[in-house]
């Protein structure tokens, strides 16, 4: 009787240890995973993606598709509509010298340009992040081109 109780016992004290063992696991494994990024810092991870017209994934992005995605993936976790002007009716207006990380930045490109044109995330110290013709990069809010084009912000959150 005593020999088949002890194996019976090594048994289960095996499986209660797997089993301690792999919730363990678990818990630490839930522990270590990375937080949902904020928009800024998802789009800076984002620098380097090519240009892809059309594009809405890391494969390739437009300027609408990039603003599209990183708000979907990002801490704010917002579906936004698929075209920069209809992006642009989004959010709450605020000015250019109260613009913080996360707000998204609208600008018209061309003389003729009755409408905005292009779209970026807004990081911080007159940076933000847009996709380009050469991919997305981080730009400045003083360059020439971007201070005479510059539209409007507009705060999601």
């Amino acid at each position: 009787m005593n020999l088949f109780f002890r194996p019976m016992k090594l048994v289960a004290g095996f499986v209660l240890a797997v089993s301690m063992l792999s919730a363990s696991f678990a818990v630490h494994e839930t522990a270590l995973a990375a937080p949902t990024p904020s928009p800024e810092t998802l789009a800076e991870k984002l620098v380097g993606t090519p240009y892809k017209w059309g594009g809405t994934t890391p494969k390739g992005f437009d300027a609408s598709g990039f603003t599209q995605y990183v708000y979907k993936n990002s801490s704010y976790n917002l579906t936004l509509p698929r075209t920069i002007s209809s992006q642009y009716t989004k959010g709450k207006s605020v000015g250019k010298s109260d613009l913080k990380s996360g707000d998204l930045v609208f600008f018209k490109q061309g003389k003729t340009s009755k409408k905005v044109t292009f779209v970026g995330v807004y990081t911080s110290k007159n940076n933000f992040v847009a996709t380009t013709t050469k991919g997305v990069k981080v730009q400045s809010l003083s360059s020439k081109t971007w201070k005479k084009s510059f539209v409007a912000a507009k705060r999601l959150r």
